[in-house]
């Protein structure tokens, strides 16, 4: 009996695309509005994954004083991302093989979602900038929900918002947030190995890793 293709939960920065040097370009303007110095590339990659309001708080912490309160920092934060959003897709790619996999998997029948810990506006600009939208059904942003990674309701809003069950879903990522949510959500894991993880990949509890997203679909059929 050929099984229903399974849901699967697509993590973006460091899984689907590049975004580091397009969270750079929007980061380095944010930080000369304060006359602060620009951050390189291998500063930003460390701060991708927890969300914007920790992203600005990384920033501002690695460049000068930290905010004195939460209201100063949020204050920051939408200074950061009025910059951001208005060119969200700008020196953001799709990583290699991204594009027709994605399609492949969508044509298979398998139920699709996003769930990114960046907000839910610049992610669907993101994907629509990068021609990959039609292949999701529903993108959870780190805003769309009370919770987002690592903590699991993130993963079960998106099946909820799917209409699917955790049963068969899968958990496609790159770094700690993604393997401890999906762990958490009692999901299958699969990690890409080019993204911007912080921890070591083979501490993360993977059911697989890859290292070419064109290899997803075969990593899933062994799951």
């Amino acid at each position: 009996m050929t099984e229903t293709p399974r849901p699967l939960l697509f993590d973006l920065d460091g899984t689907l695309v590049d975004s580091a040097p397009g969270l750079r370009n929007a980061l380095n303007r944010f930080l000369a509005t304060l006359g602060r110095r620009s951050l390189d590339l291998a500063e930003v990659k460390a701060l991708i994954g927890d969300g914007s309001l920790n992203l600005v708080a990384g920033a501002l912490a690695a460049t000068g004083d930290s905010p004195r309160d939460a209201a100063e920092l949020a204050w920051h934060l939408d200074a950061y991302l009025a910059i951001y959003q208005a060119s969200a897709a700008a020196e953001t790619t799709a990583f290699p093989r991204v594009a027709d996999t994605l399609a492949a998997l969508a044509a298979a029948g398998h139920p699709m979602a996003v769930c990114t810990n960046k907000p839910e506006r610049p992610s669907r600009a993101i994907l629509e900038g990068l021609g990959l939208a039609a292949n999701f059904d529903v993108v959870a942003g780190g805003d769309t929900l009370p919770v987002r990674k690592p903590d699991p309701g993130h993963l079960f809003g998106a099946l909820d918002r799917l209409g699917s069950t955790r049963e068969r879903a899968v958990m496609i990522g790159d770094n700690e947030h993604d393997a401890a949510a999906g762990r958490a959500a009692g999901l299958p894991v699969v990690l890409v190995t080019y993204g911007y993880a912080r921890l070591p990949l083979d501490s993360l509890g993977a059911a697989c890793l890859i290292d070419d997203f064109a290899a997803l679909p075969a990593a899933l059929d062994a799951l």
